[in-house]
């Protein structure tokens, strides 16, 4: 299942899609990585270290091929269109997923939005 990359405390949450971190990242925004964060990959995983404050987060494959993305430079529009090719899922779960895990990653101070 495609959303299985977000946490599930944030995936059942009552929040309606206009609440959810990321709510309002448009199709034209671009991301980059914190400085403050590193990344290391492993058999199809990545731990993040947020240097900042010493956590660590892991992301599975498709969280990987997000980071990967967002160190591209790719906008939003760009990622989805990438992701539905490459992921069997529906446009709206990888929107509304996708738009979960950067608005989590934003909050989180582990990425911020590109100038």
């Amino acid at each position: 299942m495609f959303s299985d990359f977000l946490r599930a405390d944030l995936r059942d949450t009552e929040e309606t899609m206009d609440e959810l971190p990321g709510a309002d990242l448009g199709e034209e925004t671009r991301l980059s990585a914190s400085e403050d964060v590193l990344m290391r990959a492993l058999e199809g995983e990545a731990v993040l270290l947020d240097l900042a404050s010493g956590t660590y987060f892991g992301l599975n494959d498709v969280g990987v091929r997000v980071w990967e993305l967002i160190e591209t430079g790719a906008t939003i529009g760009a990622m989805r269109k990438v992701l539905v090719e490459e992921f069997e899922v529906e446009e709206t779960t990888l929107a509304t997923d996708l738009t979960a895990l950067l608005g989590d990653l934003e909050k989180r101070g582990l990425v911020r939005r590109a100038s």
